[in-house]
């Protein structure tokens, strides 16, 4: 079957198809109800089915034929640590870490933050939620405790599972006290936190909560697989919305698993048994979607890699990976392909490696520039593939589908729409635009399995912002364009929130947290292109009249509460002290046109400016 046949099937028979991919997998009792409607009108995929997706993902390959093969592979250049767990192995340990949750009171339906650095305790964590019904929130290590006392009031944990330490390339981050400051200044309070304690750094465990890891699982006994239903949740994953609160992503357990399962083949061309290496993060949804689940799912070989794309030690340390494994496909964020044409533009380093087993690179979490696509077709001669997706759909919206039928390559596109979302480019109207037009990307209704079902303990909010600005549709908050060829194009988003090295952040929460010290009558965010993590942000910021300070001491106080609140991932270091800012007559602050401005893009002066001058001052900042 060609991509095309592929399409119309979905498209045109969506329970006959889904249904087909199901049977892929081995259910507990096969799912009846394939689509259905719950009572707020969203669609739910298998709600009806029985099943486990950690038994999906271990158990059933060690019952049939994969208990030796590599499941997990463990590569760290920061510490210098190597290990591979098979199926068998892997399944042995979550099992064991369930029973280890089990004692603590966790059942079905609890939720377990995982606060935790790219180590096999976070995958086995993850898995060991999964085994009980439990429903894991993972938390990105590098954020900070703020950022972590808000997912804990939303998600009310019973308990958190971390880490003594991150490791990064030059320091090491402690992770327990961000754990207890958050904690602190939470509302709510976790029964346990369990600490899985590094060489590198030691934690301290002086709170009645706090539990050792390894003493714990010492004592624990293994843990079956609960059965849960198929529209029972499966985890939390936090996004940044545009008001600064995080949006929960609430993911189920059937359509998820069906999504994993069916993209691994169609999408990346990967056959149960071969190796694929998601260089991501946990605390991404890559990093759940394509570190985790997929892979086990299918009876492939993952690598979780615990280092960089560069200096650790070198730009050849993908390559490293590539050959020692034999990788058949990586999949990473186009800011580490820069860093690594950045430090090796001639990619010298690659040539040192035998990276014949490699026969695709993805790539995902921001635009892949057209210069970057050229630079890795010429100097690997390997297939480029950028496609898009979103933390809210799990899996890619639209790709070069090279497990179905490869087609030609467009720099600057994902290519096509994958079987089952039927995208389509609406004005704000609503009406279809025609080939080359840009307008709103939306996907018809409803979305194919995988994507969210809701807003973790707010359906308001997903339906506000997701269904409603198109009834029929969900919005995806991109804009773009579809050409004659069928091809996508996506140009950015349309809202405030801006993509640094493939991390979503709220620039409506940067304002916030600029806007709480004392020196600042109001500020704005915008995001900055980028050539190395796609966008920066920069701040601006009028102070209040007659503070006394000094400028430069306030935009280093101002950065340095941005690093405390939000973490060193919001790569914050620009910041202007200003006048004013240019607004139109109501007051709405005029972000896009200084985007436009800060890079070098055409720009109109609204005719709703209030003061035409205000946009001068903007200008000669980058002359």
């Amino acid at each position: 079957m060609n991509y095309q046949q592929e399409y119309a099937a979905a498209k045109n028979d969506p329970q006959a198809f889904w249904k087909e991919k199901a049977a892929a997998l081995e259910w507990f009792a096969p799912p009846q109800e394939i689509l259905s409607l719950n009572e707020y009108g969203i669609h739910h995929w298998f709600a009806d089915g029985e099943m486990n997706t950690a038994y999906m993902a271990l158990d059933y390959h060690v019952d049939n034929g994969r208990a030796e093969q590599a499941a997990l592979i463990y590569d760290s250049p920061v510490t210098g640590k190597k290990r591979s767990y098979s199926y068998r192995q892997l399944r042995d340990e979550v099992a064991l870490c369930a029973g280890m949750l089990k004692g603590l009171g966790v059942v079905k339906g609890d939720r377990v933050i995982v606060y935790m650095p790219m180590i096999p305790q976070a995958v086995i964590a993850m898995l060991a939620c999964a085994r009980l019904g439990a429903v894991h929130s993972v938390v990105f290590g590098g954020f900070a405790a703020p950022e972590l006392a808000i997912r804990i009031d939303d998600a009310t944990p019973r308990v958190i599972l971390s880490a003594s330490c991150g490791i990064e390339v030059n320091r090491c981050v402690e992770y327990k006290p961000l754990l207890d400051r958050a904690i602190e200044l939470a509302t709510h309070t976790p029964d346990y936190s369990v600490v899985y304690q590094r060489q590198r750094k030691q934690a301290d465990m002086s709170q009645p909560r706090d539990i050792d890891w390894k003493q714990a699982m010492e004592s624990a006994r293994p843990a079956g697989c609960t059965p849960v239903m198929g529209s029972d949740p499966l985890y939390i994953l936090y996004t940044s919305g545009t008001t600064g609160k995080p949006k929960g992503v609430v993911r189920e357990n059937g359509g998820h698993a069906v999504a994993m399962k069916y993209s691994m083949k169609a999408i990346y061309d990967i056959n149960p048994g071969e190796v694929f290496w998601a260089a991501s993060d946990v605390g991404w949804v890559v990093g759940h979607s394509y570190i985790v689940y997929a892979p086990l799912l299918h009876g492939c070989t993952t690598i979780l890699y615990e280092g960089k794309p560069v200096m650790t030690p070198d730009a050849g340390a993908f390559w490293r990976v590539i050959e020692e494994y034999r990788v058949k496909a990586l999949f990473t964020a186009p800011t580490a392909f820069r860093a690594i044409r950045k430090e090796d533009p001639d990619a010298e380093l690659a040539g040192k490696y035998d990276l014949s087993s490699l026969q695709t690179l993805f790539s995902a979490g921001e635009r892949l520039d057209p210069s970057t696509f050229e630079w890795l077709g010429e100097h690997f001669k390997v297939p480029v593939i950028d496609h898009w997706w979103q933390t809210e759909t799990g899996w890619a919206i639209v790709a070069n589908m090279v497990g179905i039928e490869p087609m030609p390559l467009k720099a600057g596109s994902a290519t096509v729409p994958c079987p089952g979302y039927d995208v389509q480019i609406l004005d704000e109207q609503g009406e279809q635009a025609s080939a080359d037009q840009q307008g709103n990307i939306v996907i018809k209704l409803p979305l194919p399995p995988g994507c969210l079902t809701t807003i973790w303990g707010d359906v308001a909010r997903y339906k506000a912002g997701y269904l409603e600005a198109y009834p029929g549709f969900y919005l995806s908050g991109d804009g773009g364009y579809v050409d004659r060829d069928g091809y996508l194009f996506i140009m950015g988003r349309v809202d405030d929130v801006i993509n640094v090295a493939g991390h979503r952040l709220s620039t409506g929460e940067m304002e916030e947290i600029i806007g709480k010290h004392e020196a600042v009558a109001e500020c704005a965010v915008i995001g900055r292109d980028d050539a190395l993590k796609g966008q920066m942000p920069v701040g601006f910021v009028v102070l209040k009249n007659g503070f006394k300070g000094n400028d430069e001491e306030i935009g280093k106080a101002l950065i340095q509460l941005m690093r405390e609140e939000i973490g060193a991932v919001a790569s914050f270091k620009e910041l202007y002290i200003v006048a004013r800012l240019p607004k139109t007559r109501s007051g709405k602050l005029l972000r896009r046109t200084m985007r436009q401005i800060f890079n070098g893009e055409e720009y109109t002066v609204p005719s709703t400016i209030d003061d035409p001058g205000s946009l001068n001052e903007i200008t000669t900042l980058i002359e």
